[in-house]
């Protein structure tokens, strides 16, 4: 479906960041901007698809080279 641009480390480091961000929306239940957390779901989808849309844009790719 996607053409996978994203590399392991990257990938590894997007889940994490995007179920802390996650995490940040239900640990804060009466924050004022709570649902800025909710852009978590972005990090955390592109790496789980290992694909990202700005990443083809720019022409990006950090997935390693397949010989």
């Amino acid at each position: 479906m996607f053409k996978s641009n994203v590399g392991g480390i990257d990938r590894i480091l997007r889940i994490v960041v995007g179920l802390a961000l996650i995490l940040g929306f239900f640990l804060t239940p009466d924050g004022a901007y709570r649902w800025l957390y909710l852009i978590g779901i972005v990090p955390l989808a592109t790496g789980l698809m290992g694909s990202c849309p700005l990443y083809s844009i720019f022409g990006f790719n950090t997935c390693p080279m397949k010989k």
